[in-house]
């Protein structure tokens, strides 16, 4: 069994996570996304869906990054 990198639960269905070199093994996706979901750069909330970016940063939405003078980004229409 393998300890969650995020809760420290011992779990027999444990998982193995790799982005960008970054490794994770966590016991459920709640924990996965905690220890790797972008943040928005305005709001601060996880980004869990594919938001937008502009030059790296990354929003949860074309609302957030006009917020922070971001121009010419906008959500699906």
């Amino acid at each position: 069994m393998a300890r969650c990198d995020v809760c420290g639960n011992e779990y027999d269905k444990s998982f193995t996570l790799t982005q960008q070199g970054r490794t994770g093994t966590f016991d459920a996706f709640e924990c996965a996304i905690h220890a790797f979901a972008p943040r928005c750069a305005h709001c601060g909330c996880m980004v869990i869906g594919h938001g937008v970016e502009s030059d790296g940063t990354i929003y949860c939405c074309a609302h957030c990054a006009t917020q922070s003078g971001e121009t010419g980004l906008r959500d699906r229409a």
